[in-house]
């Protein structure tokens, strides 16, 4: 907008009082962000101090000294108060402040400008009224200082001098008076007029400085951004009568409505930081109007309100109000909570008031950090939490510590099945390699422990009993501190803020039940976790991967099984893992109770099944643990394709789910059973595997007489299962996308090795602006989801499609899923939350 003559009336063409800019259809590319602040506190009904703004681009007028006297004037008419000596007697004093403000918000905008009117020729009757003198005079030496270095050009090495041989204000001021007089050949005026012309011209010259030009291309803003001027009252009176404070609407600790902050007595100062200040109880003439002013502001600033006020004559007004940046997620959870309760908004709006990557915060355990602490190493976020322990670089030595009471932090290599154990007794676990979709990341999510894996510059030497990582080493049974949260590992102990899940949270997630399109599942493969999930909300188990209920104690089942020696030693084997597993799925099938759950057959690459301390049984059997090695395991003989060489294998697994099933069905109870095939390549891999489940489900119906109601599908999980959905969806009921393997082979990469070697270089580089296996690839992976749903919905209108990968609990993948039209994500039980609220953000995103 260009401003001409016209634009305002006469008296007031240079400035517009706070609160009359609103009403003249006047924004912040005119009046500043401030000033557009200000007209909406005095619209709320809220008590303001006087002000004006002096529009941009207008600012340089207010060295014209008829223009600078005729805003004083009005500005005296607005505060019913006067600058002395020329203010009649009976009114009270004030003098002025000057700050400003761009028309976006910035955080380089040159600093306020306080106490403009100040002379010796009124200097002593004020510090008469206010009662002291010591921060009318620090005020003064911080105008003095400002208006010479940036108005009247007096040399910045004489200001640093005359500072440093006058500590004291009071001292201060007569020596920048005398230095101004000398180094201009005039005195500083006295007049308040042309005080507050220098007043804008330095703030003005400050602003278009090389150092404000920096501070412009710092934050990418226009070198040529202008600012409005804001001229306040500063009313005086009473130094135990009056002063200024801050104040925020909510604990930010708790989230509570509980308005606090501190009040300082006196002038308010230029300085931004006059010291800690008093309690706001302290404030004179009460601070309860607070409440009704925050009771106000919230509903306006969607937000938890900040404001700044003063106090004169025992009256509270505002100088600012704005919501707090980065209020935290408990603030905000409650704020939507009770915005909503009150009417003030409506459900949908609360549920988009909180974004789901901050409910982390809330959901696990944080590190409460003070800068201080000496970082170890970084690496992947894994899994997110926080946990203190003493190092354990051993599976044998973590559950030996553990068994002790003590809190341990597994710090390997990598992991194995065989290290479930120690993974389960661990209060953390630390990798060298591995990325996040390695074995100690699935476990550790799954078991909700905090996990960083791919800390590569920890070299760890188990022989020696160390850790190191650059030139600090520790040894084993020493403290560090895990950020699960941003994988950063700490030595000692750091302070943990413990999870803290708000009644009102669940309040919030109830209402994004009530939004959401997309079902949410969890990936659980024991009873344990399938409570943890059910408790916080999941609907059903999207995942139970059944190799995982041979980790552990159970391993030795599937290693009798690949090292069989017979075909009698093989059935024997099979039996036995048949019965285990029976139990197994009994246990968890009476926690799903009537819920769906999905079961995946054993997929798993045969190297993890095999004794990690190499020995065995005879030479024998080593010679056939080494006739299973695989030059890439994750590509080999593993899922349905293991199954197509031991045949008896997907039966007994599924005569087991079956058998437990009508175990519980017995109980009262119906789970609703999902059979999966996993990585599934061809249509006849997939016929063949679930003719096997079928013929294991008329066993056990033709020896118990229970007919198993269950559906059968697929994993996608290979880019070839992908484009031939069609024809999977010909015999699969269901398909579930397992994007952790299928975004490995859309890319071509080794997830485990790519992560600790090349993925870092490439999200540096900006090739990648996500890691593929946090943030699904919706370009290469999601184009090959989007067309497999297309092409198995015309095939089988009635497919059930869903995800089961990690990407089932990110809030970016979750956008992308509901899009595309899936029925359910699944993923880690202590994401469920997450998931449940990023798919009601996707389901309003769309509206």
């Amino acid at each position: 907008m260009t401003l001409s003559e016209n634009t305002f009336p006469a008296t007031t063409r240079a400035a517009v009082p706070y609160g009359q800019g609103r009403a003249r259809g006047l924004g912040a590319d005119v009046l500043g962000v401030h000033g557009v602040e200000m007209d909406n506190l005095v619209a709320l009904g809220l008590p303001v101090v006087p002000g004006l703004t002096v529009p941009i681009g207008a600012g340089s007028g207010l060295q014209d000294h008829q223009t600078a006297t005729t805003a004083i004037d009005l500005l005296e008419k607005l505060a019913v108060r006067g600058i002395w000596p020329a203010v009649r007697t009976e009114r009270r004093p004030m003098l002025m402040h000057l700050r400003c403000s761009a028309p976006v918000p910035v955080s380089a905008l040159p600093p306020a400008i306080s106490v403009i009117g100040l002379s010796s020729r009124n200097i002593d009757a004020l510090v008469e009224v206010i009662g002291r003198e010591r921060d009318i005079y620090d005020s003064w030496a911080a105008n003095l200082r400002f208006v010479a270095e940036n108005a009247l050009e007096v040399d910045v090495d004489d200001l640093d001098d005359l500072a440093d041989d006058h500590p004291d204000s009071r001292a201060q001021v007569p020596a920048l008076l005398e230095l101004i007089e000398e180094s201009t050949g005039s005195p500083f005026p006295a007049d308040p007029a042309e005080q507050l012309g220098l007043a804008a011209k330095a703030m003005l010259a400050r602003w278009a400085s090389p150092r404000g030009q920096r501070a412009r291309r710092a934050l990418s803003l226009p070198d040529d951004l202008g600012i409005a001027l804001h001229v306040r009252a500063l009313r005086l009176g009473s130094w135990n009568e009056s002063g200024y404070g801050s104040a925020i609407s909510r604990d930010l600790e708790t989230g509570r409505f509980a308005p606090h902050g501190v009040f300082h007595l006196g002038v308010r100062r230029a300085d931004p930081n006059p010291g800690p200040g008093d309690p706001l109880d302290q404030t004179p003439g009460g601070v309860q109007i607070l409440d009704q002013i925050f009771a106000t502001l919230e509903p306006h600033l969607r937000g938890v309100a900040e404001v700044e006020f003063e106090v004169r004559d025992r009256q509270l007004a505002l100088l600012s109000a704005q919501a707090v940046e980065h209020p935290g997620p408990r603030a905000i959870t409650h704020l939507a909570v009770d915005l909503a309760t009150a009417g003030s908004i409506n459900r949908s709006e609360a549920v988009r008031m909180l974004e789901p990557d901050l409910m982390q915060d809330l959901l696990h355990a944080q590190l409460k950090l003070t800068g201080s602490e000496q970082l170890l190493a970084r690496g992947l976020p894994a899994s997110p939490g926080a946990a203190i322990g003493e190092i354990a670089l051993s599976s044998d030595r973590a559950i030996q510590l553990a068994g002790q009471g003590k809190n341990v932090i597994l710090v390997a290599s990598e992991t194995s099945p065989a290290d479930v154990p120690a993974l389960l007794a661990a209060t953390a676990v630390v990798t060298s390699n591995g990325g996040l979709a390695s074995h100690a990341a699935v476990v550790a999510r799954g078991a909700g422990r905090p996990a960083v894996c791919g800390a590569t510059t920890l070299r760890i030497d188990a022989n020696a009993g160390t850790v190191t990582a650059g030139d600090v080493t520790l040894r084993e049974g020493d403290t560090v501190s895990v950020n699960g949260r941003t994988g950063d590992v700490y030595c000692g102990t750091v302070t943990i803020r413990p999870a803290e899940p708000s009644a009102e949270l669940e309040v919030l997630l109830g209402w994004a039940d009530e939004i959401r399109r997309l079902r949410v599942r969890t990936n659980a493969d024991n009873a344990e976790d399938a409570a943890t999930a059910f408790r916080l909300g999941a609907e059903g188990i999207g995942l139970c991967r059944t190799e995982h209920q041979f980790l552990g104690d159970q391993l030795p089942l599937v290693q009798r099984l690949v090292l069989a020696e017979s075909e009698a030693e093989e059935i024997e084997a099979i039996a036995a893992l048949t019965t285990a597993q029976q139990s197994d799925f009994t246990d968890l099938l009476r926690v799903v109770g009537n819920r769906p759950i999905t079961v995946r057959l054993l997929d798993a690459p045969l190297h993890e099944f095999l004794p990690a301390d190499g020995e065995y049984r005879d030479e024998a059997q080593a010679q056939r643990a080494a006739d299973t090695h695989e030059s890439n395991p994750m590509l080999g003989l593993r899922g349905v394709r293991f199954a197509m060489v031991q045949q008896k294998l997907y039966p007994a697994q599924a005569e087991a789910l079956f058998r437990a099933w009508v175990t519980v069905n017995g109980e009262g109870l119906q789970p609703q059973l999902e059979v999966m095939i996993p990585l599934v390549s061809l249509p006849g891999e997939l016929s063949k595997a679930i003719k096997q489940v079928r013929s294991a489900a008329a066993d056990v119906e033709r020896d118990t007489g229970v007919t198993i109601p269950y559906l059968v599908g697929s994993m996608v999980e290979t880019p070839r299962a992908a484009l031939l959905a069609d024809s999977l969806a010909e015999d699969a009921q269901f398909l579930s996308f397992g994007t952790n393997d299928l975004t490995q082979l859309t890319y071509g990469f080794s997830r485990d090795d790519v992560e600790k070697t090349m993925l870092t270089h490439y999200l540096e580089h900006g090739l990648l602006d996500d890691s593929p296996f946090a943030v699904l690839d919706t370009d290469g992976v999601g184009a090959l989801i989007s067309m497999a749903v297309r092409s198995a919905q015309q095939a089988r209108p009635a497919v059930k499609l869903g995800v089961c990968g990690e990407h089932g609990g990110d809030p970016a993948s979750i956008a992308f899923l509901d899009s595309v039209g899936l029925h359910y994500v699944s993923c880690s039980p202590r994401r469920v939350p997450v998931a449940r609220l990023a798919a009601a953000h996707a389901a309003l995103e769309s509206r």
